[in-house]
């Protein structure tokens, strides 16, 4: 069966190269939610003023991966304890966050941080937000670290964020 979550865990275009590489996920779209402007663009986004956060959406295949399975991929790629920031990403559009209108997502993801957060040092800040209207992200940023990887932004930050996936040996990679 073909689900859809949607994760927020700084840039999408480190998001979107993640979860490329993770079996189970059937496809998955930059974009923007989470405030108040109708079709915002990119631009307006990143001035951080239209509530937006850059987010990812996922449409997965549930019977070969959970829930469950893609907040671990999520959470262990990204800082979920720096508010409205990840590296030098910074302002409310980087937020760590997932929407969900699910309630039994949402009471997963709740438990899922409060384990989690026995793990860290700092307080885990990732945002639980209600679903709301999804705009799609302009062309060029779909694929975009696969389609630019020589750009410093993806050899400096995504490049290294794919080999520490790949390195975990997670079970739910797809074969590279």
């Amino acid at each position: 069966m073909i689900k859809t979550c949607y994760f927020g865990g700084g840039c999408f275009w480190c998001t979107e190269a993640i979860f490329k590489k993770i079996n189970g996920v059937v496809s998955i779209f930059p974009g923007y939610m989470g405030g108040h402007v109708k079709n915002p663009s990119y631009e307006q986004v990143c001035e951080g003023y239209t509530g937006h956060a850059e987010i990812i959406k996922i449409d997965y295949d549930s019977s070969k991966i959970l829930f469950e399975d893609l907040l671990s991929v999520f959470f262990s790629t990204h800082d979920p304890t720096t508010l409205n920031r990840q590296g030098n990403d910074i302002g409310t559009q980087y937020r760590s966050s997932v929407f969900t209108n699910d309630d039994k997502e949402v009471e997963i993801l709740k438990n899922y941080i409060e384990e989690l957060d026995k793990t860290f040092d700092k307080k885990i800040v990732t945002t639980i937000e209600d679903l709301s209207e999804f705009y799609l992200a302009e062309d060029y940023h779909h694929n975009y670290y696969n389609l630019n990887k020589n750009v410093p932004y993806c050899s400096v930050v995504i490049g290294p964020k794919i080999k520490k996936l790949l390195n975990s040996k997670n079970s739910f990679l797809k074969d590279v």
